[in-house]
């Protein structure tokens, strides 16, 4: 069976990818989230609404112990199982002032985003690279691209995720394996809720906030056979926001 992981697959943009794989078809998909029980189920329904089948994983991605034993469990549970498509989503954002920044508040946020893209990442990566066939697409930010003023600590994380699939592209390209980074402006998610939307879209050349659909289209295009020359690159999907 070939299957598709996507990390903090329960909600938001995570969710929207989810979706987007499963309308194709083309993979088994395993949600992964961390708290959210309820909102993973409903990914999970809605997967196979859409006539595709899928499983829920509930890991930490930035707890390496945990993602090892999970993964691990589902590995020797389905031997004859092949991930093809990693999606690295999982991202928390903890914001402030970086001179009133809690010393945990940046660890938590580093952990996530860049341990997890580790974590979940090393776990498959002998697997893709003897199967000579991958796609791994991390998210990460425009904080990730041109900093944004009081998140230090998630602009941070996602920079240095931007390295690391820049570095990893060129490992593994002639495996027929793929890395690339996606990096949404202002889209409508959960985390997005809280700002002033008709205020920040005076920023924005489209005039408005993105669709987690949008980000979700993409990252099918990016996880396809269709995508098999483009690889470290990172893909803005921000409605021109500094352009």
């Amino acid at each position: 069976m070939k299957c598709a992981i996507i990390t903090g697959g329960s909600r938001g943009i995570g969710r929207a990818i989810c979706l987007k794989l499963a309308e194709e078809k083309n993979y088994h998909i395993l949600i992964n989230y961390t708290s959210n029980q309820a909102a993973a189920e409903e990914t999970l329904a809605k997967v196979q609404e859409l006539g595709s089948t899928g499983e829920i994983l509930k890991f930490d991605v930035g707890n390496a112990e945990e993602t090892q034993k999970v993964l691990g469990d589902w590995q020797d549970k389905n031997p004859d199982s092949v991930v093809e498509v990693i999606v690295n989503n999982a991202g928390i954002t903890k914001d402030g002032l970086f001179m009133w920044m809690k010393h945990e508040d940046w660890n938590n946020v580093v952990n996530t985003s860049l341990n997890g893209f580790f974590n979940v990442t090393n776990f498959f990566i002998q697997k893709l690279l003897r199967n000579k066939y991958g796609r791994i697409i991390n998210m990460v930010s425009v904080s990730g691209v041109k900093g944004t003023a009081g998140q230090t600590n998630y602009s941070a994380a996602k920079a240095a995720v931007i390295g690391a699939t820049k570095a990893l592209a060129q490992e593994i390209a002639k495996r027929n394996i793929t890395v690339n980074a996606v990096a949404p402006g202002f889209i409508k998610t959960d985390m997005t809720y809280d700002l002033n939307e008709d205020e920040l879209k005076a920023m924005i050349p489209a005039n408005r906030f993105g669709e987690a659909e949008e980000v979700a289209d993409l990252v099918a295009f990016l996880a396809s056979k269709k995508s098999s020359y483009i690889t470290g690159e990172v893909i803005n999907i921000n409605g021109g926001i500094y352009s």
